[in-house]
């Protein structure tokens, strides 16, 4: 890994922490939220509870208060008041009011809201004496109307609800943090696989294309292994395609340069200008061609590398073999040997590439004029097109071994020509074309016959 990748590595955040993050955040604030909803519930029944036992006070200095002709009276001293509002944690207070307001018993200023009309008895908070308080005040009815306050302090009910939240958020907070070191010890090993592809494909060689082992441990690792292997795939295949592609040229530009250089130096061997002309414009020909050979083998190599079809056209299969013949006429009787073509009498039509039929044909006579023997025939018959010589042909055995690139039979390696390329051009050209490609004994006395037969004829 290079500097800039490693210092983005160390920049992002971590896929544990982040998924950490998306569980234990929604969960947490779930929980709290559950724990306020618990703590709001347990506080309004424990609020209601306090509120009960304040009312039965009330209702308690309520019985004692004793309607005269005249006047109310409290039958209560206030040891024995003191004795009924007796209270560990909380300070009582009372008051005992006329239906006019003023004091009949207890603390002067004790006052709080009315019940409302139809109610006996109210609770409010109040303050008394700069003092917080709960209070209840209960109603006599008229006729001797008064009404009894009674309030408290609220230290109490203030530390059960703070004992109520903390023993809700307690557990809680201790099951989060156990709930996160088992995600964290989960997620870790969960992705323990995915660390250690990474570490495979950051000790691997550049050139070094063969599968990853993936770990059967989830879909998603599982997908990505081989979403990796099928580009590794891809990516072999496209080496592969300009290798062969590379060698292709090597092999295909051979001849038509060495015919330009032959030219060439046959021009420069002349003195008269017609002969010049005659060669530079033969010189031209064959560098076009080579040129269009080229660009052909570009095409054929982006288009194997892209598994794509060829462009395919309805050709003239005789045209085309009476073309070959005639370029490598000249070099045949170079070498004395006898070139010729069968049964182009009949026009025949395929639907194919020009540029793989030409090159099916020249690398099989060059094949021919180099380890062929003294005969050379192009015999087409139908929509197939056979090419027989009389040299020493092909062992069977071999047959496979040579259709192989960079592989050469014994007579090549006895030549010490050519680079193993021809027949397996030949092979793969047929593949592409969907043809089929035979190798077969020429007769009795030996020989090669190498035929290519085409598919179905072009419709129409």
């Amino acid at each position: 890994m290079n500097a800039p990748a490693r210092l983005a590595a160390a920049g992002a955040p971590s896929l544990t922490a982040r998924v950490l993050r998306r569980v234990l955040l929604p969960l947490a604030l779930t929980w709290l939220a559950g724990t306020a909803v618990a703590v709001a519930v347990a506080s309004h029944f424990t609020e209601q509870a306090f509120d009960r036992s304040l009312l039965d006070d009330a209702y308690a200095v309520f019985a004692n208060v004793e309607s005269g002709e005249r006047d109310i009276q409290l039958r209560l001293t206030p040891r024995e008041v003191t004795s009924v509002l007796f209270d560990q944690t909380e300070t009582m207070y009372f008051a005992v009011l006329r239906q006019d307001g003023s004091l009949l018993a207890g603390n002067p200023g004790l006052e709080a809201p009315l019940p409302e009309e139809g109610a006996r008895y109210r609770f409010s908070n109040i303050r008394h004496h700069g003092q917080p308080l709960r209070a209840v005040v209960l109603n006599h009815e008229p006729p001797n109307a008064f009404r009894v306050v009674i309030a408290q302090t609220t230290r109490a009910r203030s530390a059960l609800v703070e004992r109520l939240l903390a023993y809700a958020l307690a557990p809680q907070l201790v099951l989060l943090a156990l709930l996160a070191v088992w995600l964290w010890r989960g997620i870790e090993s969960e992705l323990r696989p995915l660390g250690e592809l990474r570490l495979t494909l950051d000790r691997r060689d550049a050139r070094d294309l063969a599968p990853v082992p993936v770990a059967r441990s989830s879909r998603e690792l599982e997908r990505l292994g081989e979403t990796l292997n099928a580009l590794f795939e891809r990516l072999g295949h496209s080496v592969r395609a300009q290798r062969e592609f590379a060698g292709n040229v090597a092999h295909e530009l051979r001849t038509p340069l060495a015919g330009i250089r032959a030219l060439a130096d046959y021009g420069l061997a002349q003195q008269a200008p017609g002969v010049w002309r005659e060669q530079l414009q033969q010189i031209a020909a064959s560098q076009a061609r080579a040129s269009r050979l080229v660009d052909q083998l570009l095409g054929l190599a982006l288009a194997d590398e892209g598994h794509t079809a060829l462009q395919r056209e309805p050709l003239r299969l005789d045209v085309l073999v009476e073309q070959a013949v005639l370029r490598h006429l000249a070099r045949a009787d170079a070498k004395g040997v006898d070139l010729g073509a069968l049964g182009l009498e009949v026009p025949v039509t395929v639907l194919a590439n020009a540029a793989l039929v030409e090159g099916i044909l020249d690398n099989l006579i060059d094949n021919a004029l180099r380890y062929g023997g003294r005969t050379i025939t192009i015999a087409l018959a139908g929509r197939t097109l056979a090419v027989i010589d009389d040299g020493p042909g092909i062992a069977p055995e071999l047959e496979r071994a040579l259709v192989q690139r960079w592989s050469q039979g014994p007579e090549g390696m006895k030549l010490g020509q050519g680079a193993g390329l021809g027949l397996a051009i030949v092979a793969r050209y047929a593949a592409l074309l969907d043809a089929e490609l035979r190798f077969e004994q020429a007769g009795e006395a030996g020989g090669l016959r190498v035929s290519v037969a085409f598919g179905a004829a072009p419709a129409g």
